[in-house]
């Protein structure tokens, strides 16, 4: 696969890590405006009840029709949604097998004050990275890339779409709660680490993408 652009997301989709692992290059779309219902601010895990959705609230400007980039989005901190989150990661994937493995590499995404949401994201692609040992060098736009022209460059911006049905068949891997619910594919790349480990990396590489 050649260069890929991508939106940071919190932490992202598997189909999105997938993408990225098998990728020559990554580039990340810096400049764009941000949108509502995407990855940008929500993740979904595998909780006691199934699919469970974790959403970053952010400060809205209260201006209508007016768009705000996306790094310049702030977040709400008048909520204390970073203990909620870490604690729901926690009951979903406390007896999961490496959850205590990764425990220290993530814990402090949840400690640490944010203003901005991008700074956030980009802090949890890294955390992620160190725990998968993919090395992608982290490369950002300087402006807004439109139409991509380039013929070694892939548009897959369109990954960051939390409504997106993903038409690429996952290899099934063991979860905490399949014996409920069933086998849920394409949630957070938490679930996939919490669940796989060392082995994460190598499924996001074999997985065939369309």
């Amino acid at each position: 696969m050649s260069a890929i652009v991508l939106h940071p997301a919190y932490f992202g989709s598997i189909l999105q890590f997938a993408h990225l692992a098998q990728a020559e290059k990554v580039i990340f779309e810096n400049e764009d405006n941000y949108q509502k219902q995407t990855y940008r601010n929500r993740q979904y895990i595998y909780g006691a009840n199934g699919s469970l959705l974790l959403n970053i609230p952010i400060k809205h400007t209260g201006k209508k029709n007016i768009r705000q980039k996306y790094k310049e989005v702030k977040i709400e901190q008048d909520f204390n949604w970073q203990t909620i989150h870490w604690r729901s990661l926690e009951a979903a994937y406390r007896t999961s097998p490496f959850f205590e493995f990764y425990e220290d590499e993530l814990i402090h995404l949840f400690k640490k004050e944010y203003k901005f949401l991008l700074d956030f994201n980009y802090d949890c692609y890294q955390a992620v990275c160190d725990c998968l040992q993919l090395e992608q060098p982290l490369q950002k736009t300087q402006e807004y890339i439109h139409e991509i022209e380039q013929p070694n460059i892939e548009d897959k911006r369109f990954l960051i779409n939390a409504k997106l049905k993903p038409t690429v068949k996952f290899e099934h891997y063991t979860q905490v709660f399949e014996d409920k619910y069933g086998f849920i594919p394409n949630l957070s790349i938490l679930d996939l680490l919490f669940n796989e480990g060392p082995n994460s990396l190598n499924y996001l590489e074999n997985q065939e993408l369309i």
